[in-house]
């Protein structure tokens, strides 16, 4: 506006918060500009005029960028926004750009609000209303996400196919093997011309690119999936009112206009102004920094988009939604983060660096030997060109010679790298946070996914987690007796009393009826209980509110277990202030209990006992007891300036008790059986809630919880030294009336003693416990905002029987990896024994390197692809917890391993040796091809003993996993067309079906013999963890200053 334009052009004479239009006695003087004019038109000077105020204030706003150098606005923006208020001078406003509504949270200037006509104002320029929202009508949300955006972000570009071929292709062995296609194509072509001479190059160049391909696809298809998961984190549930409704909506269909209520916990979805609410705090520390929590009333009204609710509650008109808000710029510019690498895949990463320079070593070894054995005649040439004969062998023949021996080196390196370790954990994991999304749980850190199979404690909320959250008022001590939930009986005065604290005191919400549909009541299931209660009772919920006014609010948290208002009657002008919480904490305020008659008497300390023994014995009917007090204010107590009125706070005591009331909460029909399984595998469950101690015992008992062990209170649990805590802390199994303190310090001292301890949460105030905790688990309906971020996994339908299914899938992880280690290690230790054997002994190798590349592909992707994807069984929650630090290669799998290796080692040195006479044929090539025929079927049968390390029975369940026998089935389909088919490019020959037995036979041999394998007892010391340690010890020797 012009009255916000000094009439001086001089920059530092304008204004930061300019006063509002009634306050300038210049705002409606049109000539407040206008100077005499030399013989000028008037028109024209107008004109210039009008320039010269968009002019300056352009200069007003040219530096902010570079003063705040987090806003990432353009300048542009503040030339829109000084020009609209020219043209608001001129003309009524009638519409809002989302420039100026950008500029408006960017400044944060209460005065520019006026600019809109305040916060009416501005939603009738939103077409929105204060009281009803938008309404709920899908031509209407279109609108305003064409008008002013959808509250998304531009991601960044995902990663294609082809950069991760390019990725596969960056390994240094693949490189080489590249380089070494090349050298043979060339030799091969010049030695025997094109027709005959490309074969050898080119077999090995597309075996590397096959595994290649295959790698690439499998990590892509994996980075597809996390993405996925990604998306799903971010969809995060907004309360809305459109239509005068309460409901909830995605954040990515939240639009301008739109009404959102936050409480405590809750991620702000947009930017906004303030509508309404009491002592509504921000922690803004995401945005600026800055940890001090800010307070946002009418006065400084801007909500910023990605900050948490720290305390209070409060309406908010959203004004601004996605690249409109810096929230979204700031994410647009992040992109996701999809590199985690967990634990497990750093200790894989070790192995795979132990065995690959243990193959690196036997691969120099075979190099050095071939390549004497062949320049002093011991050795034949590449395709049979024969022996070296120093002078008569040609260049090329040598050169293609020492090509094939640098080959098969490195096809020794690739296929002794297990580089498929890291890859088998990845498909674990991310088949396991797929069917984990089934199983009600999001997986936020891939890591926990791991760290459940490890879990040996858990700490849980008792409300919505071991109950249905499903709270109904069943039993009512009101006035001095009990009474039925209806309150038959009831003075008015005492009816009017209660229905006051009720509706005042309460934060839930009556949902207009729809047209044959029921009313809903919207809220925590506590306040809904309560409310329910009310309406039974007679509660008109708007009809109370209009005749009184609130003028302040202490929000529940689970620290204070009470919450309090203050009301001004609307007739007589008194002040009430209403508590409601705790009732051991409403009991000890209390001096005064309510009469039938509405009068008031002691409360003597034969009453107090005997309502402490009511509320216990509703406790031990499994009941969660709430109690309701209040107080009257004298005017000289009531604060009269709005500054004191928001800073108050509200005495609470002494107080006249109202009421008591009982609330059922059913345990959830699973809870018992998931706490059985728990305790079965290991797992210790302790109930940790802010519930009087009789119902949490009540509660425990019946979830099968405190079958042993010992349940307290917080205050005694934080009461012990820290020896003493210790000490108890092994006997606990139920925690009542505790803080989040309380928890954080149950945590810390279990992680103390060495357990893996997983912690439910859902309240702001759990975070500190879900970040202690080695698994953070919080919930997915009644879990906030904060608690979620703190969080490992959210569990989408907030039931205890969802923890036991992650604990065995975090079992189930481990055990895959271990099954793929045992299979790929055992590929291993063959290949690199047959192979360096026969170099020394005979100065050939019986594998070429297309055919390693191949053993390869089936033991790194395809055999990952089919081990780490076994779906978890009952039998692991039979099992004890996976230990931090126990070994990745188990004493059983070392045996395993080794029988197995030392049975395909015999049988193939056995053929490479003799199996000419023993066969009976005559052509070299036909033995060959036995040898990897055969080397190729041992590991298909050796696979499914790989599926059951321990277990007698290796076909259990095998035929329900169609992937595993799917690629099972596919690999040997691959194996027949390269025997028989693909000779040139595999070195192979075909073999008749005789042939074909003998090798089947030869695989099908592993079976017995792993049976017989597993009676030999193994020693309980962990003989690979030695090594490891061992090997730790030496490298930080070595590295000691």
């Amino acid at each position: 506006m012009v009255s916000e334009l000094p009439t001086s052009s001089t920059q530092d004479d304008l204004p930061e918060n300019p006063p509002c239009s009634r306050c300038n006695p210049f705002s409606h003087d049109p000539n407040v500009f206008i100077i005499p004019p030399k013989d000028r038109n008037p028109q024209v000077l107008q004109r210039w005029r009008r320039a010269t105020l968009v002019l300056n204030a352009a200069r007003r706003f040219r530096y902010v960028e570079d003063l705040k150098h987090r806003r990432r606005l353009r300048t542009s923006l503040h030339v829109l926004v000084a020009a609209g208020r020219l043209q608001n001078f001129v003309t009524p406003r009638t519409t809002v750009s989302p420039e100026e509504l950008a500029y408006l949270l960017q400044k944060r200037n209460p005065y520019s609000l006026q600019t809109f006509g305040g916060i009416d104002g501005l939603a009738g320029l939103l077409g929105t209303s204060l009281h009803e929202g938008l309404t709920d009508d899908p031509v209407q949300i279109q609108k305003q996400q064409e008008k002013f955006g959808k509250n998304t972000y531009p991601r960044q570009p995902a990663k294609g196919l082809f950069s991760f071929f390019i990725d596969a292709f960056k390994d240094p062995t693949l490189v080489i093997l590249m380089v070494c296609a090349g050298l043979a194509l060339a030799s091969g072509i010049k030695s025997h011309g094109i027709k005959e001479g490309w074969y050898d190059g080119a077999s090995i160049a597309f075996a590397v690119i096959l595994v290649v391909l295959v790698t690439a696809v499998s990590d892509y298809r994996q980075s597809l999936q996390f993405m996925s998961l990604n998306e799903k984190k971010k969809n995060i549930l907004v309360n809305v009112v459109r239509g005068g409704r309460r409901i909830k909506v995605s954040i990515f269909e939240l639009v301008v206009g739109d009404i959102v209520l936050l409480s405590i916990g809750d991620q702000v979805p947009a930017d906004g102004i303030f509508v309404e609410g009491h002592s509504l705090s921000l922690d803004e520390s995401s945005m600026t920094g800055e940890s001090k929590p800010v307070h946002v009333n009418h006065k400084m009204p801007f909500l910023l988009s990605g900050c948490k609710v720290s305390e209070g509650y409060g309406k908010m008109l959203v004004t601004g939604v996605g690249m409109w808000t810096e929230w979204g710029q700031l994410m647009a510019h992040l992109g996701d983060e999809l590199g985690e690498e967990t634990p497990l895949q750093v200790r894989l990463n070790g192995v795979a660096t132990f065995v690959g320079q243990l193959g690196l070593a036997v691969a120099v070894l075979v190099f050095v030997i071939l390549f004497i054995f062949y320049f002093v005649g011991h050795k034949e040439g590449a395709n049979n060109s024969g022996k070296f004969k120093a002078g008569h062998t040609p260049t090329t023949t040598v050169l293609s010679s020492v090509v094939d021996i640098f080959a098969i080196a490195v096809t020794i390196v690739v296929v002794a790298v297990p580089e498929g370790l890291p890859l088998a954990v990845t498909l674990s994991l991310a088949f396991a946070m797929k069917k984990m999304m089934v199983d009600k749980a999001l997986v936020r850190r891939l890591s926990a996914c791991e760290t459940m199979g490890s879990s040996t404690a858990v700490c849980t909320d008792k409300t919505g987690t071991l109950t249905l959250n499903q709270m109904t008022v069943v039993r009512t001590w009101v006035a001095g007796e009990f009474r039925d939930v209806e309150g038959n009986g009831l003075s008015n005065d005492v009816r009017s009393l209660l229905l006051e604290g009720i509706a005042q005191n309460c934060t839930a919400e009556i949902n207009a009826p729809i047209e044959g549909k029921e009313l809903e009541v919207i809220g925590s299931p506590t306040e809904k209980a309560v409310l329910i209660w009310g309406l039974k009772l007679g509660l008109n919920l708007g009809f109370i509110k209009s005749l009184s006014e609130v003028l302040q609010v202490e929000t529940f948290n689970s620290t204070k277990k009470k919450a309090g208002v203050a009301v001004r009657d609307a007739v007589s002008g008194c002040v009430r202030v209403h508590w409601k919480g705790a009732p051991e904490i409403i009991l000890e305020k209390s001096d005064m209990v309510l009469c039938p008659d509405n009068s008031k008497e002691p409360l003597t300390a034969s009453r107090r006992q005997e309502l402490s023994n009511a509320i216990d014995g509703m406790g031990a009917h499994s009941l969660r007891c709430v109690a309701f007090g209040y107080l009257d204010l004298e005017d000289s107590n009531v604060p009269t300036d709005e500054e004191q009125i928001d800073e108050w706070i509200l005495p609470d005591g002494p107080l006249t008790l109202i009421a008591i009331v009982g609330m059922k909460d059913p345990c959830r029909p699973g809870v018992p059986e998931a706490v059985r399984k728990c305790q079965a595998a290991g797992v210790v469950v302790r109930m940790i809630t802010g519930d009087n101690l009789a119902t949490a015992k009540a509660i425990a008992a019946e979830c099968n919880i405190l079958q042993y062990g010992i349940a307290l209170e917080g205050e005694t649990f934080r009461g012990y030294t820290d020896e003493m805590r210790k000490q108890e802390v092994p006997k606990i199994t139920v925690m009542a009336r505790s803080s989040p303190s309380d928890k954080l310090l149950m945590v810390r001292t279990l992680r103390e003693l060495g357990e893996v301890v997983a912690v439910t949460g859902d309240g702001t105030n759990d975070a500190p416990a879900l970040r202690e905790a080695d698994i953070g688990l919080s919930m997915g309906i009644q879990g906030t905002e904060v608690a979620k971020e703190s969080s490992d996994i959210i569990i989408l339908d907030d039931d205890f029987a969802s923890v036991v299914k992650m604990v065995r899938w975090g079992r189930s992880i481990y055990r895959n990896i271990q099954k793929f280690i045992q299979f790929q290690l055992t590929v291993n230790v063959a290949a690199l024994t047959i192979n360096f054997i026969a170099a020394v002994s005979v100065g050939d190798v019986p594998l070429t390197a297309v055919q390693l590349l191949w053993v390869n592909l089936i033991m790194d992707t395809l055999g990952a692809l089919a081990l780490a994807t076994e779906p978890p069984t009952d039998d692991l929650l039979l099992r004890p917890p996976v230990g931090r630090k126990e070994p990745l290669i188990s004493n059983v799998m070392i045996r395993n391993i080794l029988v197995q290796a030392f049975y395909q080692v015999i049988v193939l040195l056995i053929l490479q040796f003799r199996g000419t006479q023993i066969l009976k044929v005559k052509e070299p090539r036909v033995n060959t091809t036995i040898i990897f025929n055969a080397f190729v079927l041992c590991q298909l049968f050796n696979e499914v003993n790989a599926r059951k390390p321990e277990e007698w029975n290796i076909f259990k369940g095998l035929f329900t996993n169609k992937l595993f026998v799917g690629i099972l089935c596919g690999t040997l389909l691959l194996q027949v067309i390269i025997v028989e088919f693909l000779n040139k490019f595999a070195s192979t020959v075909t073999l008749t079906w005789q042939q074909w037995f003998i090798c089947a036979a030869i695989g099908f041999l592993s079976w017995p013999i792993s049976l017989v394998g597993k009676l030999i007892p193994v020693p309980k010391r962990p003989l690979w963890g030695s090594c490891e340690r061992r090997r730790d010890h030496s490298i930080a020797e070595i590295g000691a200053p």
